[in-house]
């Protein structure tokens, strides 16, 4: 098939180095309240860097900014400022509410939407709906508030401010014409009833490097004399060079300052005449000196006053370049030619482009609706990339924090002074989460390698690198607390990532796999050694990603003294040794040095898989009666117990499987009789747990802590929809306790666990953490990932209820269609035209201009699907396009054939190419 002009490119960054990716959108969508802008002493990142001093006040590690792009150091930044005439500010950066505000958590409380990005973003389209009233900024946070928790958040359409569709539609699109030369198209629609008017401001600035450290020079933006129509800005910095920004029409151009207003702030003496906020002063305030006349400063943007008539739009052109009016850049003539039909004509070449390149990515079976959602969310997800920069050791010694004396002062990561983070990287989302979350950023690689591989292990590998792993071996969690523990699936995205390249390309990186691996080795052990409290092979781990699952706070000391021995901790690592296993295999077929890491792995994972798996005797974790694993409380007077709460804890032991094609041992025998001699030695490592010596189908092996009988109680309940199985998805907490909730009581103390569908009505792990009943979608993919691999061993022959007690059989790859099927009905529109993720919301599930736009949330009610938490976490939500990728080009025997998933997916892309050609080429 003949590469599309995206794949070239993509070709061209990764072979000749060409910096297509260099710039993107890498502005954060919040800055302010964020642990690295926070100098307070308590640590209340939220309070001490506010949303309404954010204007105001210069940042040290980041920017921000609406529909915003960077470079990869962040150095020049361009957004969007907009201003309705009524607001008290100009609308600059998203607003939400913080974590004290409102009734369930922080929450972004605007619209708008990722529509469209390639992976180098040489195409890239954003819209932000902006009310033509008063932004109810006071009323937001007032209400929600005043709310408590067993109320629905207030929000931004339930204050009425769109009524009359009295609101903007505001697109913003970037094409590249060269890796340097950005073209920028600004379209404005008028949705109401009547002539309304909009300031928009495209703003371009400097993030303030020079405030912070002596000796830093300070880059400089000026406007160009020029006598055609255009207005011009050139850019001076130091490390990035020059650059123009050009305005098409006569816009007036307004200059000042990035930094703090330090009169407004702390009624101190400014460092300079001009600061961060003097274009909201002179725009809003009409301060005309809050500007500078000389037409120079740090910050600056072109004036475009709008006025639309009802229905109609205006389109604004921009242009970022390299290349100066003359024409000349890095000494070599070329015509310059800003705007006119040229422009026109780019931008809708990359829009073309950018459809074929999707007609290869997303498979021609899926429906327009289908095939729109599964865009958004890679579009989401390639727009949810961020520069991000935190030099821990510069923060620590600003807090007066020593790593050599005490006390330390600073409110967090006292422990991880090595820390220097200077990358682009994937976020969760760019407001709630605008900091990365290592486990998180696994889960987005499998949905990034559809469209950009390179980018994919690239993440992977920055969390190994020494400024970011721990010298002990610990992968670093997020920047609220580094040292928390997530859940150890590194190595499972590692290896996925190498077996997806390898089944597109006939080989894989043996280079990156290695390094991965030793690594990982190094985290593995860390594991080992500080959360396997008795050597028991039972693990902790705190609470996991698994926020308000438990009991109790398993991050935190237990009430009742003690220590817990987790499923899911433990679970966890029977999955890292299996992923470690598999990447040791790789390695071993081409370099026989690591044929003994593949014996030791197979040997840890036994005993960690039997540990979890026994019945009898002393308490285990695994209860026969319920057919369900519990975490196990064991008290400091030497007794135990179960804590029966049948929740996502009890379900990933089932996730923790990986079958094996035996090339291992074709090529090493003497393994083979190596484990048959150890088994030999311990019968009891077998007698609970699958027997890995039994081969299925095509002579296959598979490591899993569940036999035959344990699978089918656990998928009993798994598929029983007055359990865990739920219209949308598997529920993180089963049904029965809506009915039935585990109780726990310690003297006059009560522990509760309850069935909550949405919202959390506890703060144990802050408002938007909830896995008390929601569905969530990266333990939905584990459990996807499970049942295929179960289905690559057992084959067409092992048949289960689905749902349970409905008396439909189903194969295990079936389920797992459905399962997909479920989630994906979440963004789909149903029979009766409404997507579920927009519950009752009658603007998103009735209006034209906004039922086709989606948003892809946190977590998912789990009766009605509607959307929860972060509106926009797109980052492992982004899996429902792994999901729909696969099961619509994939067949069960393809599955069955293949066995490796990884070369399942690329098989089926290679088996439609011919039709997505067409595609393409009719695009």
């Amino acid at each position: 098939m003949d590469k599309s002009a995206e794949a070239k490119r993509l070709e061209e960054a990764r072979v000749r180095g060409l910096p297509w990716r260099k710039w993107g959108p890498y502005l954060s969508e919040r800055q302010w309240g964020t642990v690295r802008e926070d100098y307070s002493q308590d640590g209340n990142a939220w309070d001490y860097f506010t949303h309404d001093q954010a204007r105001s006040r210069a940042y040290r590690w980041g920017e921000d900014g609406l529909a915003g792009i960077s470079d990869d150091k962040q150095n020049l930044c361009f957004a969007l400022s907009l201003w309705n005439g009524k607001d008290p500010i100009l609308k600059e950066r998203l607003f939400g509410l913080t974590n004290s505000e409102g009734n369930h958590g922080e929450d972004v409380k605007e619209y708008y939407f990722y529509l469209d990005s390639t992976p180098t973003h040489s195409y890239m389209k954003y819209l932000y709906k902006y009310p033509q009233s008063e932004f109810p900024y006071r009323d937001l946070v007032e209400t929600n508030r005043r709310r408590s928790r067993q109320e629905l958040e207030y929000e931004l359409l339930d204050t009425g401010i769109f009524d009359e569709d009295r609101y903007f539609d505001v697109f913003v699109e970037y094409a590249k014409e060269t890796p340097e030369n950005i073209l920028i198209r600004i379209t404005v629609l008028n949705r109401g009833p009547e002539p309304a008017t909009l300031y928009v401001l495209p703003t371009l600035w400097f993030r303030n490097t020079w405030s912070w450290k002596e000796g830093v020079s300070r880059p400089v933006l000026k406007k160009v004399p020029n006598g055609a129509s255009n207005s011009i800005i050139s850019t001076s910095h130091p490390e990035l060079g020059d650059r123009f920004l050009y305005c098409d029409g006569a816009a007036g151009l307004l200059f000042t300052e990035n930094e703090t207003n330090n009169e407004r702030l702390f009624h101190a003496p400014n460092a300079t005449p001009y600061v961060k906020d003097g274009i909201n002063d002179y725009i809003v305030r009409g301060h005309e000196g809050a500007v500078n006349p000389q037409k120079v400063g740090t910050k600056a943007a072109a004036a475009y006053r709008l006025t639309l008539a009802p229905g109609t739009f205006q389109t604004l052109r921009l242009r970022l370049s390299d290349v100066g009016p003359a024409g000349r850049m890095a000494g070599n003539k070329e015509q310059n030619v800003p705007f006119g039909e040229p422009f026109d004509a780019l931008m809708q070449k990359r829009e073309r482009e950018a459809d074929a390149f999707y007609a290869t990515v997303i498979p021609y079976s899926l429906n327009s609706d289908a095939a729109s959602v599964m865009r958004q969310a890679l579009a989401g997800m390639l727009w949810s990339k961020q520069f991000y920069y935190y030099d821990v050791d510069m923060w620590l010694k600003q807090h007066n924090a020593d790593p050599f004396k005490a006390p330390h002062t600073a409110p967090r990561n006292n422990h991880w002074h090595h820390m220097y983070n200077a990358d682009i990287i994937s976020m969760p989302d760019k407001w709630e989460y605008p900091w990365y979350a290592a486990w998180d950023l696994a889960f987005h690689v499998l949905a990034l390698t559809l469209v950009d591989e390179d980018f994919g292990k690239q993440q992977l590998d920055l969390m190994l690198r020494g400024h970011y792993l721990h010298p002990n071996g610990q992968l670093p969690a997020y920047e609220w607390n580094f040292g928390d523990v997530n859940p150890p699936v590194h190595a499972w995205s590692t290896i996925f990532s190498h077996r997806l390249e390898m089944a597109r390309h006939g080989k894989g990186d043996i280079e990156w796999l290695e390094r991965s691996f030793q690594k990982l080795l190094l985290n593995f052990t860390w594991w080992v050694n500080r959360k396997d409290r008795s050597g028991r092979n039972a693990f902790e781990g705190g609470f996991l990603g698994l926020d308000n699952i438990g009991v109790f706070d398993r991050s935190a000391p237990l009430p009742t003294g003690g220590y817990l021995e987790q499923a899911d901790g433990t679970a966890w690592m029977a999955l890292y040794c299996q992923n470690m296993l598999e990447i040791a295999v790789q390695l071993a077929l081409e370099r026989p040095s690591y044929a003994e890491m593949c014996t030791k792995f197979i040997e840890h994972f036994l005993w960690i898989a039997a540990a979890l798996a026994h019945e009898g005797g002393d308490v285990g974790m695994w209860d026969e009666q319920d057919g369900f694993f519990y975490d196990v409380l064991r008290l400091p007077d030497g007794t135990a117990q179960h804590l029966k709460v049948r929740s996502m804890v009890g379900l990933l032991p089932l996730c923790a499987v990986t079958v094996f094609e035996g090339e291992l041992v074709r090529k090493y025998p003497h393994l083979n009789d190596e484990l048959r001699r150890f088994l030999a030695g311990r019968p009891e490592l077998t007698v609970f747990i699958h027997d890995p010596t039994q081969t299925g189908y095509a002579g296959r092996r598979l490591a899993s802590i569940l036999n035959e009988k344990k699978l089918r109680k656990v998928l009993s309940k798994l598929l029983d929809e007055n359990e865990f199985l739920s219209p949308y998805g598997i529920r993180a907490l089963s049904l029965y306790h809506a009915e039935h909730p585990y109780v726990f009581h310690l003297g006059d103390q009560e522990y509760r666990v309850s069935y909550l569908p949405a919202e959390s009505d506890t703060s144990m792990f802050g408002g938007n953490s909830n896995w008390r009943g929601p569905v969530w979608m990266p333990v939905n993919a584990l459990i996807i990932r499970a049942l295929l691999q179960y289905y690559t061993y057992y084959g067409n022959g092992f048949i289960v209820e689905c749902p349970t007690g409905s008396g439909r059989q189903m194969t295990l790859y079936q389920v797992a269609e459905e399962l997909a099927r479920r989630l994906s009905s979440i963004f789909l529109r149903d029979k009766g035209g409404c997507r579920p993720v927009y519950g009752g919301t009658k603007k998103f599930q009735q209006d034209p201009h906004w039922r086709d736009y989606i948003s892809f949330y946190e977590y998912f009610h789990g009766d009605n699907g509607a959307g929860l938490g972060a509106s926009h976490q797109t980052g492992w939500t982004g899996l429902i396009a792994s999901m729909m990728h696969l099961f619509s080009s994939t067949t069960a025997e393809q599955a069955l054939e293949l066995g490796k998933m990884a070369a399942v997916i690329e098989t089926a892309a290679i088996a439609r190419s011919a039709k997505a050609k067409v595609a393409a080429t009719a695009t």
